[in-house]
């Protein structure tokens, strides 16, 4: 098997229920555990230091940007890599995300295959990084 970990645990964050989940969707057929959130409020309440291999943050949302909430959550020390996901490109998104502990921007639509793939290579990148320890 050429899973990355057992089940890798995959939190997404989208605002739109359609995106959220098709995203879940497409995860969980690779493999992955995913949890959904609608909001970065609802993520922040249920995250803990360990048991998260992978973030995916939708950019544009109500209350809380997807790059307020990488930053939030480098604050509170989780190492696991995230990945902002887009459909409102711009030149400067990908210096602010990175600015903001983003591994990897991707655009909407296009995430299909190449979500997994950049959701693998992060894991592998930050290999035990996520405290995971089970």
């Amino acid at each position: 098997m050429t899973s990355v970990s057992p089940k890798a645990t995959i939190y997404v964050v989208d605002d739109d229920a359609d995106v959220l989940g098709s995203l879940r969707f497409l995860l969980e057929t690779d493999g992955f555990n995913v949890r959904t959130f609608r909001n970065g409020a609802a993520l922040l309440d249920a995250v803990r230091s360990t048991g998260v291999d992978c973030f995916v943050i939708d950019y544009k949302m109500p209350d809380m940007n997807g790059i307020d909430l990488a930053r939030r959550l480098r604050n509170r020390d989780m190492a696991a890599p995230i990945i902002l996901i887009t459909g409102y490109p711009d030149e400067n998104i990908s210096a602010r995300a990175a600015a903001a502990g983003v591994h990897d921007v991707l655009l909407k639509p296009l995430l299909d295959e190449s979500l997994v793939a950049r959701i693998r290579g992060a894991i592998q990148d930050g290999q035990g990084a996520s405290g995971r320890g089970q």
